[in-house]
């Protein structure tokens, strides 16, 4: 398989978008930047500050970020304090404007919001994994939103670490691949409690499990941490697992013509790197 390196001396690249125009917007997460690549070129979109760490283009054609509110330099806990609040932001890609769209749900603060996806309605889901820091585990969980700031609904609290997020190709199923469990589920995306979730599989060895994108076929690959690959789930639960050279390959994202370009975050060593994907992925409902 060939690998090509699009950008590199990214600050933990995450949440990669790709553009109707080629090039790829991600979020450096241990920068709080946001960052437009090309090849071999890079280009500052918005310092959003915080720790970025998913986004997605929304119905309007605005950029919406996932914003844990920060991360330490050691990736190994969540900063607290004023400032840190998880939050869900809207950036405007003509002129870098950002604004808070959700902080809270039912009075409750959002702790550590972390990857998002939008329906073919313009309804935007989106994980909170929770903040982890001075022995404390915060809950994370699965929320469902409208973009302009008008609802927002909490799906499934009190999971162990909710993260990436997708929908499966005829819109009915959502995913979500869990980091500690190293395990993706799937919820009916028009269920009205939390009983409709399910295990989907469990990806052996000693990993966790990041964000994901779905395949034309509806196959999850999900980013997949401390080994370093990109997981293949099938709705059936078959797992397969695709080595690259990074401990946290944290993202995936199609693209193309075909929808066969794949991108992905190698986040420790901070670049964005391409390969030819063995299926198409599913086309987004808002990228162009």
């Amino acid at each position: 398989m060939s690998v090509e390196i699009v950008a590199d001396g990214l600050a933990f690249p995450e949440g990669p978008v790709v553009m109707a125009d080629g090039s790829v917007i991600v979020v450096e997460l241990a920068a709080g930047r946001i960052t437009r690549c090309w090849d071999g070129r890079k280009e500052t979109v918005a310092d959003i500050g915080g720790g970025p760490n998913g986004a997605a283009i929304g119905p309007d054609g605005a950029l919406y970020v996932c914003n844990s509110g920060g991360l330490n330099a050691q990736f190994n806990g969540n900063a607290v304090g004023p400032g840190c609040e998880g939050r869900i932001e809207r950036v405007d890609l003509g002129t870098g404007r950002m604004e808070r769209v959700f902080d809270t749900c039912d009075g409750i603060p959002l702790s550590a919001p972390n990857d998002l996806v939008f329906a073919a309605d313009g309804e935007l889901w989106f994980t909170d994994l929770g903040k982890r820091y001075d022995r404390i585990t915060e809950a994370s969980g699965l929320f469902r939103c409208r973009p302009d700031g008008s609802a927002i609904k909490r799906v499934y609290d009190h999971a162990v670490g909710f993260n990436g997020v997708g929908f499966s190709p005829d819109g009915t199923t959502v995913y979500v691949a869990d980091t500690f469990q190293a395990r993706v589920y799937a919820f009916d995306a028009n269920a009205t409690d939390r009983s409709s979730r399910r295990l989907v599989a469990t990806v052996p060895g000693m990993v966790g499990l990041d964000s994901l994108a779905v395949t034309a076929a509806g196959n999850i690959c999900v980013g997949t941490l401390y080994e370093g690959g990109i997981s293949t789930v099938t709705p059936e639960g078959r797992v397969s697992t695709l080595p690259f050279d990074d401990s946290y390959v944290t993202n995936i994202a199609f693209g193309g013509g075909d929808m066969r370009d794949a991108y992905i975050t190698l986040s420790i060593s901070g670049r964005l790197a391409r390969t030819r994907w063995a299926e198409p992925g599913l086309r987004l409902a808002f990228n162009g």
